[in-house]
């Protein structure tokens, strides 16, 4: 079995290479994103928790405490099966903050330095026996396989290689922020190869001592006492402790955090993982106790931790090396990713809040070589502990030394999750109680082993001789001890209200951000202006625009929703560049919000919404159904006809309705968190004027937009509080345009106007009768009486127009009384005739006498009709033309037979019919002419003659892209037959 220590060597570097390799390809892009971000991925991620002492340790656990240790499997299991209760929310808030750490949350959670400080301090503390297991037994492995006496060189060339490699797998680039995509494939890669090869070597032992399962049930008939060996520990009634230990730990610890919050690269992936981890760690449980057997039964010669290599080598050289490769895999992935974490951790709340020099341009490069450094600095600590600890304890003491300080945390985490009335004096009193019992009862006995405090001792019933291995009661007394004393400062101390409102958004059941408050800076230059003295120029003008291309604003934005959203995700993503304390002291200093008290600001709604949504999956009961009752309330408003903005106390406004979005074109999205003076015009002065003003009602708010009247109807109304005394919440606007309405209301107005005169026509019309009747009678009888030709031929014209004054009365007083006028003549009409007529009677004007018209109407083209009322047609046709046209521009009139009907067209080169009025053309009091010069009705009352002659009407302006009008008439033509 006997392996040089170059070949070993080699195949540690080959193996680490090979894992390289895996996550520069797949950060170069060459593996398809849908692999990379598969939930398989993610749950062999998470297997950097099994690490050497799960290849080696468990196994001598296991030897000495039987079936207690599950209890280091089924402990994470556990957590990861509860993940929609324990792990969603933390993996919410670490994505939502970039938090990096449980430090980062602690210090986001609590607003306090000292305490992510702390936390940093204790963990990498904590963390340290078990980095130095991983170095512990690489290098008892390498000494197994080589038999060489020197584990201390081995493993500081071992320390040496794992620095080069975690270097490269987490501090290559500049900033911590993006993604580790080639870190996680590697890592799943490496769990891949470590469950592998723990599986087929538990299969070697099988089949290679026993033969087979059947050799191994005729072993363990033949040997009872390895199936009591087992489950004799279980009856001492420490299993329970042990399984809440690994339970509560196994997610604080750095590695896991990192792999489980960090560097998830498909949060749904957590879903996958909670039935998926527990499924992989069952596999690895399962070979445990099939490794233990098949060593005892070939009598092995080896301490029970290793005694995975030793039943690999009974198989030869080959079983024994694929044992190190376990071990190994489990050993540097857990050390790369610890590392990386515990860096970034030490780097934010340590290393950051002690510098004294200001931050400039060079704060990306500085943050690389600090992190380079500090890996570096990690893995010495973690050389020089194994170098303390040297060989006086087992895998399984270093192990449960680092589970036991890793518990310390739990509490704390409960508190940020779970309870609001949690503080940082509560956290820090705790966690320095549980960690002082941790250190005097198991550190310094480990470290030293002359310190032994009696007192201590006795009160937690341990013996003195081995306090590691009844660690469980140290675990218990710790966690009691930090659980009780944070429950009480916290109850007995005060909270900040910085630390209530970062409670209010870390916990589970919180859907409520308290107040809205306005900022100091006005706009995003004010922002740059603002964090170029503590970031630097350059570094403030990148740190704003990754911001606004986060949020997806642009550079003019000035809304304070918006500008609250900008510092909100700025101190984000600086959380994730310099840790949480940090981030928030920079924001909180150089962008501050303006003092106002507590009573005097308003709930942020918008972020209370965007919470509700994030929730609303997980509502049950009453609560989904308020929530669907919201959702209908919301909206209805939403749909609401008529405009509605909801302003909140401070004039922001907070609700802007689809009709508003329709009436003024202004998204929602633009206006929401702006107020009422930013609005483009007429909008700002319209509305802010009202908003100010005294009146709750305007009903006819006049202005112009696109060059056109509009009128609108404003209500606004006061929001009172729910509660007596309480605050009013703002305004409520309701706007509806009453264009149309009263447009319609002046045409109702005017119709009833036209209906008055049209009474007094029919009245007037029955007065003129008489006395037109009496001179038709006396022109008829002086046609009787006299002889003279001229006064005979007077009488008869006279008679005519009397005629003729006769049917226009007639006309009158019908159209009065039935709103239209029948006619019965259908006798032919000369189209020729009746326009030179109309010619004439328009040249009677004064006015229009220099017109020129042109009549070429066909004199043999005739139509059925009413010769007075057609040529009342043309009058009013004519008559429109002259006023519309130049007097030097002809008007002119042509006719065109068709099959049974006649086409007239009139047509002139006059300004033409303004566009808006071409599809009302024909409708009641529409005109162009200036307000005095027409009423609107002269082409209503052609259009109604033209109907009742069964004809058509239609009207092209301009005339061939050119100016002017031509109206085209058709008309029933008229035949004898007919």
């Amino acid at each position: 079995m006997a392996y040089s220590f170059s070949q070993v060597f080699l195949i540690a570097l080959g193996y680490l290479l090979f894992l390289f390799m895996v996550a520069w390809i797949t950060d170069r892009g060459w593996l398809p994103a849908r692999l990379v971000r598969h939930p398989a991925v993610y749950v062999f991620s998470l297997g950097v928790y099994a690490s050497a002492w799960a290849i080696y340790g468990s196994i001598g656990y296991a030897h000495q405490y039987g079936y207690n240790f599950l209890a280091y499997f089924l402990g994470i299991s556990g957590v990861f099966m509860l993940a929609p209760i324990l792990l969603a929310p933390i993996l919410r808030l670490t994505t939502t903050h970039q938090l990096g750490s449980l430090a980062d949350l602690f210090a986001f959670r609590y607003r306090s330095r000292l305490v992510g400080g702390m936390t940093a301090l204790m963990m990498l503390i904590g963390m340290l026996p078990l980095l130095s297991l991983q170095i512990k037994a690489v290098a008892e492995s390498i000494q197994l396989l080589t038999g060489e006496d020197d584990p201390g060189g081995l493993a500081f060339w071992f320390c040496l290689l794992i620095t080069l490699f975690a270097i490269l797998f987490g501090a290559r680039h500049a900033t911590a922020r993006e993604k580790h995509e080639g870190l996680v494939v590697a890592i799943a890669t490496e769990s891949l190869i470590k469950v592998v090869a723990l599986v087929t070597l538990t299969l070697l032992g099988l089949f290679g001592v026993f033969g087979g399962p059947g050799g191994l049930s005729e072993w363990l008939q033949q040997h009872p006492e390895a199936l009591t060996n087992l489950y004799h520990p279980l009856q001492d009634g420490t299993w329970h402790s042990m399984i809440l230990a690994f339970f509560v730990s196994a997610v604080v610890m750095p590695h896991m955090f990192y792999m489980a919050f960090t560097e998830n690269l498909n949060p749904r992936a957590l879903m996958t993982a909670s039935w998926g981890l527990p499924l992989l760690l069952l596999v690895m449980a399962l070979c445990i106790p099939i490794i233990l057997w098949a060593a005892a039964a070939a009598n092995v010669v080896a301490t029970p931790d290793y005694y995975a290599i030793a039943v690999g080598s009974l198989s030869g050289r080959h079983g024994a090396l694929l044992a190190y490769v376990a071990g190994l895999a489990g050993a540097s992935g857990m050390l790369i990713v610890a590392t990386l974490a515990l860096s970034s951790m030490t780097l934010n709340h340590l290393v950051l809040p002690a510098r004294t020099r200001p931050l400039d341009e060079s704060l990306y490069r500085w943050l690389l070589w600090a992190r380079r450094l500090l890996i570096c600095g990690i893995l010495a600590l973690a050389y020089l502990f194994y170098v303390a600890a040297g060989d006086r304890h087992t895998l399984t003491e270093l192990a449960v030394l680092s589970f036991v300080a890793t518990l310390q945390f739990v509490p704390g985490l409960i508190g940020a999750l779970f309870w609001p009335g949690a503080n940082r004096n509560g956290l820090f009193c705790g966690l320095v109680a549980g960690f002082v019992v941790w250190a005097l009862a198991l550190l310094l006995p480990m470290l030293f082993p002359s310190w032994q405090p009696t007192e201590l001792f006795e009160l937690l019933e341990i013996s003195r001789r081995s306090p590691a291995a009844q660690w469980h009661h140290v675990a218990m007394a710790s966690i009691i001890a930090n659980s009780v004393v944070f429950a009480l400062v916290s109850l007995f101390t005060r909270t900040s209200s910085a630390e209530r409102n970062a409670a209010d958004t870390c916990a589970v059941d919180s859907l409520r951000r308290p107040f809205r408050w306005e900022l100091e800076a006005d706009s995003v230059d004010d922002f740059v202006q603002s964090l170029t003295d503590p970031l630097g120029p350059v570094t403030a003008e990148r740190e704003v625009n990754l911001a606004l291309r986060d949020l997806n604003l642009t550079r003019a934005e000035t809304r304070p929703y918006a500008l609250r959203r900008l510092r909100d995700q700025v101190e984000t993503n600086l959380s994730g560049l310099l840790g949480p304390s940090v981030a928030h002291q920079i924001v909180d200093d150089h962008l501050p919000y303006k003092p106002q008290a507590e009573s005097e600001s308003s709930e942020d709604i918008q972020f209370i919404e965007s919470r509700l949504e994030q929730y609303r999956d997980r509502l049950s009961g009453l609560a989904a159904e308020l929530d669907s009752l919201r959702r209908f309330h919301r909206q209805t408003l939403l749909e609401l006809p008529m405009g509605v903005i909801s302003l909140g106390a401070d004039g922001e406004i907070i609700g802007w309705n689809l009709a508003m979005e329709q009436l003024t074109g202004i998204s929602a999205r633009r206006t929401i968190g702006s107020r009422l003076s930013s609005l483009p015009p007429p909008w700002n002065a319209l509305l802010y004027s009202f908003a100010q003003g005294d009146s709750p009602r305007e009903p006819q708010a006049e202005f112009t937009q696109h060059g056109q009247q509009r009128i609108l109807s404003l209500h606004k109304s006061q929001v009172q509080g729910a509660m007596p005394g309480e605050r009013a919440g703002g305004q409520v606007i309701v706007i509806e345009e009453v264009t149309d309405l009263h447009a319609m209301e002046a045409r109702l107005t005017h119709n009833e106007r036209l209906a008055s005169i049209g009474r007094l026509a029919a009245g007037v019309a029955h007065e003129i009768g008489n006395p037109v009747t009496a001179i038709a009678c006396l022109a008829q009888n002086l046609d009787h009486e006299v002889e003279s030709g001229e006064i005979r031929q007077a009488a008869t014209q006279i008679v005519e127009q009397t005629r003729r004054i006769s049917r226009i009365v007639e006309s009158l007083v019908t159209f009065s009384h039935s709103g239209g006028t029948q006619f019965a003549v259908q006798g032919p009409v000369s189209l020729d005739d009746t326009v030179t007529e109309a010619i004439n009677l328009l040249r009677l004007d004064p006015d229009r006498r220099g017109q020129v018209f042109a009549n070429h109407c066909n004199p043999e083209h005739r139509v059925r009709g009413d010769n007075q009322r057609l040529l009342q047609v043309f009058v009013n046709l004519l008559a429109n033309a002259a006023d519309a046209s130049p007097d030097d521009a002809p008007i002119t009139v042509r006719s065109r037979m068709l099959e049974q009907t006649v086409e007239v067209e009139i047509e002139d080169r006059g300004h033409g019919i303004p566009p808006e009025l071409r599809d009302t053309l024909f409708e009641p009091f529409v005109t162009s002419k200036p307000a005095g010069r027409g009423t609107g009705l002269g082409l209503a009352l052609v259009y109604s003659i033209i109907e009742d002659h069964f004809g058509s009407i239609r009207a092209e302006s301009p005339v061939a892209g050119q100016r002017g009008t031509r109206f085209i008439i058709t008309l029933p033509g008229f035949s004898e037959e007919a």
